[in-house]
């Protein structure tokens, strides 16, 4: 089969290589005259945080849209309440089995016992999750689920507005409901939710369009900032991660897939182009259109990929509230020299599987982190060990959970009798936009 040079998957593996080209030259350059970036570094930061805001732009009505237009699909889909409880199911078995992955891997690496009064940096998080910060976030301070923060610094104070994701979540399903309810008088307004939705989608198109671009000044940034050292020095931990990651992605979901009377093949090519956009943009909401595209050309019925889809991108997290909590935890633990029981192991499976909304599918799992060592009564000094090689553990725990989103629609989908097989295994198209 020839290459097609000029697809999406092909733009993207050209975008990470020279990337990773650009990222050790300028790693190479050195510091800048005071000790700061260098020109190419610079550059490569700055480019890789206006693809990244591009995106945290429009998560915001993205998130309200298509949790809104998500639920209100129900009415059009029999058995709509047994659809909805097999895929909250199948969310907390696959992240069950995500944690006990996880949970194995600390045991048998044991990847924070060796690190013991290394010198790396331990200062505690900026943000902290815990059980009550939770629990009092679900509950939106506001209809706009919107927050403001003040920062000073030696040349003043600026103030900042941003929204909650996890409070917009709940708001969006509250309207949802309500939607239900209301019923025939709702139409108006879903009608301009749809329209919003699909305005909304069009100009993400935009932005996926510039992946390329921003994969390499991502990848680039990274590795110019971290180098190899952050991951040789924390290295048995990143192994650990990605060799998690790698038993559920190619290990488990093949045997859940095959379980279920499904081949594998046909789903991996069809959902790459997914996997590898939650992998360069590290945001599976941002990624949310193209999982939505790709889970409907695996043959699930298009009203409930429009269901499941939304919410999935939204709480499904088996990379970042599964996996690496679990071995964070050992890891931190294990640095510390604090032993963990069964108990702690038990308390480690619990809090991913029912905590996993915390993450709320933006960049990063420091929430689910600290909420995870809080819980245990760990150092939360501990995260500060990790935050420096985050970026770089990000990629690779999105794309999981962006594989693990469309696994679950289409598992529900199939085992419900809503799946067009001749679909599932008919050729793949690579193209997003």
């Amino acid at each position: 089969m020839a290459l097609n040079y000029r697809s999406f998957g092909f733009q993207v593996l050209v975008g990470m290589v020279v990337g990773l080209a650009l990222g050790l030259l300028a790693r190479s350059m050195g510091s800048g005259p005071n000790g700061d970036l260098n020109w190419l570094a610079t550059a490569l930061k700055t480019t890789g945080s206006i693809f990244v805001s591009l995106l945290k732009a429009v998560v915001p009505p993205l998130v309200f849209a298509a949790i809104i237009a998500s639920i209100a699909n129900l009415r059009a889909l029999d058995n709509a309440a047994r659809l909805a409880g097999q895929t909250l199911l199948w969310f907390a078995i696959t992240a069950l089995i995500a944690v006990v992955i996880g949970l194995a891997i600390g045991l048998i690496v044991q990847p924070g016992s060796g690190l013991h009064g290394q010198a790396l940096a331990t200062a505690k998080p900026d943000s902290v999750g815990g059980w009550l910060d939770f629990l009092k976030g679900l509950v939106p301070g506001n209809s706009f689920a919107l927050s403001a923060s003040t920062k000073v610094t030696d040349t003043g104070a600026t103030t900042s507005l941003s929204f909650n994701i996890l409070q917009l979540l709940v708001v969006s399903i509250a309207i949802g409901l309500a939607t239900l309810k209301v019923g025939e008088k709702a139409e108006p307004f879903l009608a301009f939710v749809r329209s919003l939705l699909a305005v909304v989608r069009a100009i993400l198109g935009w932005i996926i369009r510039l992946t390329p671009i921003g994969s390499a000044a991502l990848i680039g940034s990274a590795v110019a900032t971290y180098g190899w050292s952050a991951l040789a020095q924390l290295g048995g931990f990143a192994g650990a991660v990605y060799l998690g990651l790698a038993l559920v992605l190619l290990v488990v979901y093949p045997l859940l897939l095959a379980a279920n009377g499904l081949s594998p093949l046909p789903f991996f090519a069809k959902a790459w182009p997914a996997i590898q956009l939650g992998f360069v943009s590290r945001s599976s909401v941002g990624t949310l259109p193209v999982t939505e595209t790709v889970t409907e050309r695996m043959g699930v019925e298009k009203g409930y990929a429009a269901f499941a889809i939304p919410l999935a991108s939204t709480t499904k997290m088996d990379g970042c509230a599964s996996i690496y909590p679990a071995l964070a935890a050992i890891f931190v633990a294990g640095f510390y020299g604090i032993p963990l029981h069964a108990a702690d192991y038990a308390l480690i499976a619990f809090v991913s599987v029912v905590g996993s909304a915390a993450t709320a599918g933006l960049t990063g799992a420091i929430v689910m982190l600290t909420l995870t060592l809080s819980t245990l009564g760990l150092p939360l000094e501990g995260a500060g060990l990790l935050l420096a090689i985050d970026p770089i553990l990000d990629m690779g725990r999105t794309a999981v959970n962006v594989a693990g989103q469309v696994l679950v629609a289409t598992i529900v989908a199939k085992r419900e009798g809503i799946l067009d097989e001749a679909a599932y295994q008919g050729k793949a198209d690579l193209a997003v936009a």
